[in-house]
């Protein structure tokens, strides 16, 4: 039992409720995490797209991620997006025409380096992967997007767009941390076959892989595609490669959840994919 404090004790428990200590305990609490969102956000998809646009902005809004990383994207969604995220964040797209991957930087938190479009050579559905140099409370780091090749009959090609996007992560200079987030489209076999480097972690799987976080894509539960079977994957994955000097801050998985689990008054989804929101303790 700890003693009482006498009257003439000084302490600063007096000050510790005022507004501004409130707003610097929540400044610093933000500066020690990095929060992302992924999502394919099933832009190709015209039913009901001006709602299901609104909605996909209403939660970038409320969750202000610092990182956003979406999946068929249309030029219509970056449009609509731009005009309402513009302010709050730098756009990063990963194609002009067609459907294609785009990322979203918080300006208050992220500093645009670089960015390339990295060629999947032998896709048939225009995949490529996307990926940006930032800086971030001034350490470096790699984040990364892509939609792999899409439906099983294209398991080889999707287990070359995974070797591809893994060699990436692993020759990231050592200093640099490695993010990447996307529609991967992978069966757990195919991720088997191909092998994930020690040094790279699923963050699913570094989290304790929690039943409510497993599948991304589930038509027993989103009905978007009316399709007739059920079905459910992990479609969605995130990985991370940790910076391996001793002297730069490393990125720790801290959570994980589903989000876009909502339906809309339209009666449908905001898009046929959950999207994951996670976020990571800076050390």
């Amino acid at each position: 039992m700890e003693p009482e404090k006498s009257q003439g004790d000084k302490t600063s428990s007096s000050t510790t409720n005022t507004p501004e200590n409130s707003e610097n305990t929540r400044k610093t609490k933000e500066d020690d995490e990095l929060s992302l969102i992924t999502w394919n956000v099933d832009g190709i998809d015209d039913e009901d797209q001006p709602e299901r646009a609104r909605s996909l902005c209403s939660y970038l809004t409320s969750y202000a991620a610092d990182v956003v990383l979406l999946q068929e994207i249309v030029q219509p969604y970056v449009r609509f997006m731009y005009r309402r995220l513009a302010d709050t964040y730098t756009f990063i797209k990963g194609g002009e025409t067609g459907y294609f991957t785009m990322m979203l930087l918080k300006k208050t938190r992220l500093t645009l380096l670089d960015s390339e479009i990295v060629s999947f050579p032998n896709t048939h559905q225009g995949r490529s992967l996307l990926v940006a140099q930032v800086l971030f409370r001034g350490q470096k780091l790699c984040l990364m997007t892509s939609h792999f090749e899409s439906c099983k009959a294209n398991s080889t090609e999707r287990m070359r767009q995974l070797k591809k996007m893994m060699e990436r992560m692993s020759e990231a200079p050592d200093d640099v941390t490695v993010l990447f987030g996307g529609d991967t489209n992978l069966r757990d076999y195919e991720v088997t076959a191909v092998g994930i480097p020690s040094s790279v972690c699923d963050l699913w799987e570094q989290l304790g892989e929690p039943e409510k976080c497993r599948y991304t894509w589930d038509t027993g539960a989103n009905h978007n595609n009316e399709i007739a079977f059920k079905c459910r994957f992990r479609f969605d994955r995130v990985y991370l490669r940790r910076a391996c000097e001793d002297r730069v801050p490393r990125l720790n998985p801290h959570s994980m959840a589903l989000i876009g689990l909502e339906e809309l008054r339209c009666g449908r989804f905001t898009s046929d994919h959950w999207g994951i929101y996670c976020m990571f303790s800076v050390e």
